[in-house]
């Protein structure tokens, strides 16, 4: 993958074209540019392998989006070997790897209080990682830390990707899929 910001991440195949706040604050940001679907599941690979129990991904986008496409590289990065599909009609897929994925579809829903009665607190506080596809329609069933993945359709295959951390555990997320600076 390239962009024009010549940077590129840690391990030198995805790029980040912006960063913003230093030093760690409340939330910290990236948006990388992926240019096909592999490249948008190799991103969410890169964070899947450093998912921890209790980890929360909130993923925003309109349909055809790629959220579904990032979160089979979670599972990629989890080690899952089931095929992830979108959890439309389920509300809930889990994928069996490192720790659990649960990936949520939020579309369906009609509010947070509906999320809270799926018992979204068992999967954001269990065993394993949660996935939530449609966030932004349950803002209020987030726990207070969590990583925001806004995916916007730039072209036919071309995505801009925000990363946003909320709270200090997205920050080190965040940090895993970022370019180091000279050593």
């Amino acid at each position: 993958m390239t962009d024009t910001s010549g940077a590129s991440s840690a391990s030198g195949d995805v790029p980040v074209t912006a960063f913003h706040g230093e030093p760690m604050t409340a939330s910290k940001t990236a948006v990388i540019k992926t240019h096909c679907p592999k490249e948008t599941a190799e991103l969410g690979q890169k964070i899947g392998e450093q998912l921890q129990r209790g980890d929360v991904l909130a993923l925003v986008g309109p349909l055809g989006a790629g959220k579904t496409q990032f979160t089979r590289g979670l599972a990629l990065g989890l080690g899952a070997a089931a095929r992830v599909t979108s959890p439309s009609f389920k509300l809930v897929n889990e994928y069996s790897g490192r720790i659990p994925l649960y990936h949520i579809d939020a579309y369906r829903l009609r509010d947070a209080r509906d999320m809270i009665a799926l018992g979204c607190d068992e999967f954001f506080d269990g065993d394993g990682a949660a996935a939530v596809e449609w966030a932004d329609r349950v803002p209020e069933a987030l726990p207070p830390q969590y990583l925001r993945i806004d995916i916007e359709i730039t072209g036919e295959s071309t995505r801009r990707i925000t990363l946003t951390a909320v709270g200090p555990r997205a920050e080190e997320l965040l940090r895993g899929v970022l370019p180091r600076g000279p050593e």
